[in-house]
């Protein structure tokens, strides 16, 4: 079934809270003052409640260490997310060497599920290049980038911000990263809009009656209101005089406030994580209402008008959809527009890259390619080669929640998951075979609701729409795309959450 609106929260709170994804940023002419400065972080533990909905799911810790010629940063979160009558655990850690500048010297990233592990180590060699290595459970892959300024990990940049320029309300600034699953740069706006005091918990007595920790003293402290902007996706943080995060909340209702480690660790552990008593399910949360009763597989046309979101910055037009103002019509692929006159491999300098391997996109391993050659067999027809590709996947994988970041070759060896592993194995194998193939992530009808999903994208006469998941060829009219790309482009999603509707005005079988 499909865990779209879990896929967003993990990857949400993945890049908000534990930092992991590596960022470039330049040097400003303060570097000197900064690298003064950042002598004076104190070296000490924080530790967080994470709740979703005023309700906690789990927690987090920050720990710095100082070393002669820097600091060290570990970051640990671990969230139990109720999904479809289940509890999935979700453990992540971030462990990185800064500079005096802080910017990146090296760092180890790992986020473990349920049933999956995927693990980044990187290290920056003479300031020029940045080596990553990616360990998932069925194998590894490696990456170089060149590097032209520093790099910092974006969970540390309201420390820089802190120990360099410094805060103060009304200041802005602009900021260039480099994020390596989007494999670009991109801009990223601090503005600081406000300051106030927090009265915090200081300490912590146990309750033998109530068999709990509660609070005995409170502290107060000072903090800054940071709005952080990065293409249309928007979020609000509050960070003390250090640069250390006071609280923090993203738009699908996660919020991460700083206590003591006795209420936010023991008394979650003390918690029984019965899912029955669970109230928030991500699935049933995430869910947009349908005003119309739909037959999925017998929409072939559907037009939608979508309401309470800037359309910025989406991949609403293009194939299938065409966009006029805020109506989006959405056209399944006739049989003649599957009827490519292409033939494997395609050799197409325009869509050279969407054949090509790409880290957890496998297609160039050896099992991925065996697997290829056998499922497409001397077939050299680009649309009878992506309609086996689609039976197979929709055939060998059990449906199953996961909770991770899918690998091509994890998926081959493991036969299990949902919509993201559906696709990423599916784009791995159209891949190895020639066949140009992308990611696309949206919404889909099913029984009443709109939920996240995510199916792949084959290239035959243009752009078609396949659904491994729900096996089908080509998907029907009531996949609604709004991204293309990989997880990080998922990411925005995060802006549909809780804010979009959408109005069904006609459907046509």
């Amino acid at each position: 079934m499909n865990r779209r609106g879990l896929a967003v929260l993990v990857l949400g709170v993945w890049l908000g809270a534990v930092g992991w994804l590596v960022r470039r940023q330049y040097f400003r002419p303060e570097s000197q003052l900064l690298a003064a400065s950042a002598l004076n972080v104190p070296p000490g533990a924080t530790f967080y409640s994470v709740s979703l909905n005023g309700e906690q799911i789990g927690f987090a810790s920050n720990t710095i260490d100082t070393v002669p010629d820097g600091i060290d940063v570990r970051d640990i979160l671990e969230i139990y997310v109720p999904v479809l009558g289940s509890v999935q655990r979700i453990h992540a850690q971030t462990k990185a060497t800064l500079s005096r500048t802080l910017s990146l010297k090296a760092f180890e990233a790992a986020i473990q599920g349920d049933a999956t592990r995927f693990v980044a180590t990187g290290q920056v060699i003479e300031d020029s290049l940045l080596a990553i290595e990616i360990e998932t459970e069925s194998g590894r892959d490696s990456l170089r980038i060149p590097l032209s300024r520093p790099i910092v990990l974006p969970a540390y940049l309201p420390m820089r911000l802190t120990f360099g320029p410094g805060l103060q309300v009304g200041d802005s600034h602009t900021i260039t990263i480099y994020d390596p699953l989007l494999f670009q740069e991109r801009l990223i706006e601090i503005a600081v809009t406000g300051d106030s005091t927090f009265i915090l918990p200081d300490s912590a007595v146990f309750d033998s009656t109530a068999l709990r920790w509660r609070p005995i003293s409170w502290d107060t402290l000072h903090a800054w209101r940071l709005e952080q902007r990065s293409g249309n996706l928007e979020t609000v943080t509050w960070v003390d005089d250090l640069g250390r995060t006071v609280s923090s909340r993203s738009p699908i209702g996660l919020e991460i406030s700083r206590s003591v480690y006795e209420l936010a660790y023991e008394n979650f552990r003390l918690s029984e994580r019965d899912p029955s008593a669970t109230q928030t399910d991500i699935i049933s949360q995430t869910a947009i209402a349908s005003n119309v009763s739909l037959v999925p597989d017998e929409v072939s046309q559907l037009k939608i008008v979508i309401e309470g979101v800037s359309l910025e910055g989406f991949d609403l037009e293009g194939g299938r959809q065409r966009l006029h103002g805020d109506t989006l019509i959405i056209s399944r692929e006739e049989s003649a527009d599957l009827d490519a006159d292409r033939l494997l491999p395609n050799l197409s300098r325009a869509l050279h890259r969407f054949v090509q391997p790409e880290p957890l996109i496998q297609s160039d391993d050896t099992r991925i390619e065996a697997l290829a050659r056998q499922i497409v067999g001397r077939r050299r027809n680009a649309r009878r080669a992506a309609e086996r590709i689609n039976r197979w996947v929709h055939d060998e994988l059990s449906k199953q929640v996961t909770v991770g970041v899918p690998s091509a070759v994890q998926v081959l060896e493991s036969r299990r998951g949902d919509c993201n592993e559906h696709t990423v194995l599916f784009v791995a194998l159209a891949r190895a075979a020639g066949l140009p193939a992308r990611t696309a992530a949206g919404l889909v009808y099913l029984d009443g609701n709109f939920y996240y999903h995510a199916w792949p994208e084959v290239y035959l006469r243009g752009w078609v729409a396949f659904d491994p998941t729900f096996g089908q060829t080509p998907a029907d009219a009531a996949h609604i795309r709004f991204t293309i790309g990989g997880l990080a482009r998922q990411v925005e999603l995060i802006r549909l959450i809780g804010r979009v509707s959408l109005n069904v005005l006609e459907v046509r079988s």
